[in-house]
């Protein structure tokens, strides 16, 4: 490696445009002799949520400890298997009605990241508590040019009733800043992508002049990459070269998109620009999308909605042309659970694609996944009896080294969601005494 020192923080500038850099050897600090000393990636934490509940004879493994065979829900998660942690038993007491009547799916998205119980109303005086991504996007988030990222695959709207009298700001949105604040996810993977390279502060008008033109964000930065380049060691330059590769095809992905999206949603109103036809193509562009925010550093903590809670979506396109809510109230149907059990592994073979992003990507001797802490799952554990204890959570990553993983861990009836968040809160180095309806920090994660 050269005889240079990169700031964490550099970034590759040009006509609107800047590109974060992703994690070089010639970021890490020097020791007196000049050689790198060891330096620690940042930690990130993400997640990601399905609605409707799981088949969970299929998402559960059969025995606890060692992950030795993954159910058949998991299994295109077996290249990572030993980067997971199966946790059962989990409970979402805020979900459940407490008095409030029916409800559940509202209930289950709100406060999946809050460990609060909603208020049941769809006024304006809607109210429930800070998520838990927010929290440590208060905490931290001066450390990156955003705070946190939050995105999805559906929209939805703020104000109405959508769930049995509950606001339809609970069923679509996951992050909340305040009680009554929620923080709406961003579904255009195009908007995404923009928000992430353009220069603050500028308009979007370079950025349709970009598109209008054909022309690369890169064209912009290439001169500044250029000089940076001749600066770097090879191990380096191939790095640099891996990371803008990278953004150049999801650019040119986002192109092929905008030429066959569907521009007529359901509803009859017009889609916004760059939100794919192809559900799989939408979900692994954002997913994308995240990869880049974590790789740069933009942001450590994210969302990331796969649909809304009780959302009927079709998957025609990929075996089940029946709506996902309506199947996940099978009634104890063989055919209608076998259906639900197809979106379940639909939605995990994309969690698979992410994953082999993360793990792609070197942070010294470990891997961007090692560095992650990524929580996928729902609300809901059985859509068809609407419960919310022994709920289907799943955590991938090493949490920078601090997590045991391969394993399968299952702990006492009723034991609150919100006890893994501390957890991973202390993993960033937020300690608190308790978030939402804790009851204390989740053992055996460490082995």
């Amino acid at each position: 490696m050269k005889d240079l020192h990169v700031s964490r923080r550099a970034v590759l500038k040009g006509m609107g445009a800047m590109v974060a850099l992703p994690w070089l050897e010639a970021m890490m600090p020097r020791t007196l002799l000049g050689a790198p000393a060891p330096a620690l990636a940042p930690r990130r934490m993400a997640f990601m949520y399905v609605p409707n509940g799981i088949d969970m004879a299929n998402w559960t493994p059969a025995a606890e400890g060692a992950l030795a065979t993954l159910p058949a829900t998991m299994q295109p998660l077996a290249p990572f298997q030993k980067d997971l942690l199966v946790l059962s038993g989990l409970t979402l007491d805020k979900a459940r009605p407490n008095g409030d009547g029916p409800g559940d799916h509202a209930r289950a998205m709100a406060s999946f990241l809050t460990g609060r119980q909603a208020r049941k109303t769809h006024g304006a005086d809607i109210r429930l508590g800070i998520s838990v991504d927010q929290f440590a996007a208060q905490k931290i988030g001066h450390l990156t040019r955003f705070a946190s990222l939050e995105i999805g695959c559906e929209g939805g709207k703020s104000s109405g009733n959508c769930d049995s009298g509950y606001s339809c700001a609970y069923s679509a949105n996951l992050a909340w800043r305040t009680e009554s604040s929620p923080v709406a996810k961003e579904v255009n993977p195009r908007q995404v992508f923009e928000r992430l390279f353009s220069a603050p502060g500028k308009s979007d008008d370079k950025a349709a002049r970009r598109q209008h033109y054909k022309q690369s964000i890169l064209d912009f930065v290439g001169e500044d990459a250029r000089q940076l380049k001749s600066r770097l060691g090879g191990p380096d330059q191939r790095k640099l070269d891996e990371y803008l590769t990278g953004v150049r095809e999801i650019e040119q992905r986002l192109d092929r998109v905008e030429k066959t999206v569907d521009v007529v949603a359901p509803a009859g109103a017009a889609r916004p620009t760059g939100v794919p036809k192809d559900y799989r193509e939408h979900l692994r562009l954002m997913a994308d999308m995240l990869v880049l925010a974590f790789q740069a550093d933009l942001t450590r903590v994210a969302t990331f909605v796969f649909a809304n809670d009780g959302s009927n979506r079709s998957y025609r396109d990929y075996g089940v042309s029946e709506g996902h809510h309506d199947m996940s109230h099978h009634g104890g149907k063989k055919e209608k659970k076998a259906k639900v059990q197809k979106i379940n592994q639909f939605h995990i073979e994309q969690v698979a694609y992410l994953l082999g992003k993360l793990k792609s990507i070197k942070e010294g001797n470990a891997t961007l996944l090692d560095n992650c802490m990524l929580v996928y799952g729902s609300g809901i554990s059985d859509g068809n009896r609407h419960n919310h204890n022994d709920l289907p959570i799943l955590v991938a990553g090493k949490g920078g080294g601090t997590l045991k993983t391969g394993r399968h861990i299952r702990y006492a009836k009723e034991t609150p969601l919100m006890n893994l968040y501390l957890n991973m809160l202390d993993r960033l180095d937020i300690h608190v005494d308790s978030f939402g309806d804790s009851k204390g920090r989740l053992a055996s994660l460490e082995g």
